[in-house]
């Protein structure tokens, strides 16, 4: 069964938001392997900073499965989507990977490119799978990290924040 990675986003009720998310992400798919946590400004907006992190899960679902439930848990701790898409948000979740499959998947395209564009993806994917490799580019998201525009990484901030209590 393939890994899966999953971006997790919050800048509305920001620790409410991500337990409620990783609860029902481990009540969905199982055991959650779970990165640290950072903030980081909001990008493409001027709304309030996110609390960002990854959770792998290993499933055999479908992509599509896998997507509808994310869009379902989204929806029950209050995320409405309208025209800006970089509006606030209690919670974002995006499949950033599938194991090692490459390409479009039922309309989403795999490994997600914002892996590649943002600190708040890469940095806790890299804490959390340091020796895993990008489906692509075939370097481990460590090396990648390692190569990630130093003033970008400098925006990340960690957060004193224990994502594995799910209660």
């Amino acid at each position: 069964m393939p890994r899966c990675w999953i971006s997790l986003g919050s800048n509305l009720a920001r620790e409410d938001s991500l337990r409620g998310g990783l609860r029902d992400l481990h009540a969905a798919f199982g055991t959650l392997r779970v990165s640290p946590v950072y903030e980081s400004a909001a990008v493409g907006g001027t709304g309030p900073p996110f609390f960002n992190l990854v959770a792998g899960i290993i499933t055999a679902a479908p992509v599509a499965v896998i997507d509808a439930r994310l869009r379902a848990i989204e929806a029950a701790h209050g995320r409405t989507r309208g025209a800006d898409r970089y509006a606030p948000r209690t919670l974002d979740l995006d499949l950033l990977t599938y194991g090692t499959t490459s390409g479009t998947i039922a309309g989403r395209t795999l490994p997600r490119d914002e892996i590649l564009r943002h600190a708040f993806v890469l940095g806790p994917l890299a804490d959390v799978a340091p020796d895993e490799r990008h489906p692509v580019l075939e370097r481990s998201y460590a090396e990648l990290w390692a190569a990630f525009d130093p003033a970008a990484k400098a925006e990340l901030r960690p957060v004193a924040f224990d994502p594995r209590i799910l209660s």
